[in-house]
């Protein structure tokens, strides 16, 4: 099919971009921490930190996983962490140190737990204190070797730290008592990898970034296997659309949706470290009065959320109160987002609710809506630069404009398959390179997806 889509271009968006342009996601991240080092990069509680801290931190969990928990490149490592700013430090010490990420959802069951950690056969976790006890038992059925534990507080400034978990653990409760011994605490982890060698492993495109495990749907859950190719171009794919909307070292993105998910791990963590941006991290987004009084802090450009995530906040007393003047993008995703809600937020923010779609499958950026559109227009937008859409049969024939069919992707962010499960990847993986999402729509005749 002819690239329709691409007069429907906002200006300065390209058609495609290069993934060449860097040797790895840990060269990116590199990059933005090098350039933007003075710069503040996350903030958690209060606590906040800066592109040379992140870097610094970063690089000592990554030594501290190669010195001490003596991984090699390849290895998995699960991280089982809210949003605090121990997740972009472990995580990018894991990219730098070559190993693979394997996020995973802190309110996991055991069994879930189980069957990610032994699927994935990661040999270290990072997890918060309050999960712990659910890895205690199943540790035992997992190749995990080594646990790094860490409380919510661990990282805010005294005395807020302690505060912070003396209160989780002993007022709410929420740290229910667990036995792992010989692990390690997130502090102490990072405080002895400053003084251990790093080595800089040598990373191509080929090699594995992350194992994305997604949504058991269709029976157990799967990895996607997402290489640092995949990772790099979604990474540039989404900077080249939400660059038109951001100044570069000059934008402050509200992070609400978990950063285990692909949605705020690319979109937000990932993009926002390229751009130079600062992401206010929200530990408990479903605390709304909190939430709220966050906001009211920061005069933020780029807010990223899900359906109930919106509609939650339009009904929270206050959040209309707050001063949205500088809201440049609000990126609706993950669900669909409702006409309803799309209206009230632009009544209530002035700014339109721009919805993307993608999937862990495509890591996860496939179709974006230009942010140029006055209204919401219910379609889940246009595909992205690199990127090829069609709409086609149950026999996989390609079918024509405004013909409804399974939607199919193709482009550099499409994952490689599933891990250990050639069956299932034989499924979705066309022979030409093209995915098939299982999910119905249709293209119009100006390159829009519905």
């Amino acid at each position: 099919m002819e690239k329709i889509w691409l007069k429907a271009y906002p200006p300065g968006v390209p058609a495609e971009i290069n993934p060449a342009e860097y040797e790895s996601l840990a060269h990116l991240v590199e990059e933005s921490c090098e350039r933007f080092a003075a710069l503040p990069a996350y903030t958690c509680m209060d606590r906040s930190i800066t592109f040379a801290e992140l870097e610094t931190a970063s690089r000592a969990f990554g030594a501290w996983l190669q010195n001490v928990a003596k991984l090699t490149q390849g290895d998995r490592v699960a991280i089982m962490l809210p949003n605090v700013l121990q997740y972009p430090i472990a995580l990018l010490g894991v990219l730098r140190a070559g190993m693979t990420a394997v996020n995973v959802n802190p309110l996991y069951t055991t069994r879930e737990l189980q069957h990610q950690l032994h699927d994935s056969g990661a040999k270290v976790i990072v997890i918060l204190e309050n999960f712990a006890h659910v890895l205690e038992q199943v540790i035992g059925q997992t190749e995990v070797e080594q646990v790094v534990v860490t409380g919510v507080g661990d990282l805010l400034h005294f005395p807020k730290s302690v505060l912070v978990n003396l209160v989780l653990r002993h007022v709410r409760k929420q740290v229910p008592a667990y036995e792992l011994p010989g692990a390690y605490r997130f502090k102490q982890v990072i405080a002895a990898g400053k003084f251990l060698p790093f080595t800089k492993p040598r990373l191509t495109h080929d090699d594995i970034a992350f194992l994305q495990y997604t949504g058991g749907t269709t029976g157990v859950a799967k990895g996607a296997i997402l290489t640092h190719r995949n990772m790099v171009a979604n990474v540039l794919q989404s900077a080249a659309w939400l660059g038109t909307r951001i100044e570069l070292g000059n934008s402050i993105a509200i992070t609400a949706l978990p950063l285990y998910h692909i949605f705020s791990l690319t979109a937000n963590c990932l993009t926002y470290l390229k751009l130079g941006g600062f992401n206010v991290l929200i530990t408990n987004p479903r605390d709304f009065p909190e939430f709220v009084r966050t906001l009211s802090k920061h005069r933020f450009t780029y807010f990223s959320g899900v359906n109930t995530l919106f509609n939650a906040l339009l009904n929270t007393p206050g959040f209309d109160r707050l001063d949205f003047s500088a809201l440049q993008i609000s990126l609706g995703g993950g669900m669909a987002v409702q006409k309803a809600v799309a209206d009230q937020w632009k009544k209530v923010t002035g700014n339109v609710l721009t919805q993307a779609w993608g999937l862990t499958e495509t890591s996860p950026a496939a179709c974006i809506n230009p942010f140029e559109i006055p209204e919401f227009n219910g379609s889940i937008g246009l595909p992205i630069s690199s990127t090829e859409v069609s709409a086609r049969d149950d026999a996989g024939s390609e079918l024509g404009l405004n013909q409804a069919g399974e939607i199919c992707v193709r482009g550099p962010q499409v994952m490689r398959g599933y891990w250990n499960h050639p069956e299932e990847t034989a499924k979705v993986m066309l022979p030409d390179g093209w995915l098939r999402t299982g999910d119905i729509g249709y293209i119009d005749d100006k390159g829009f997806v519905f």
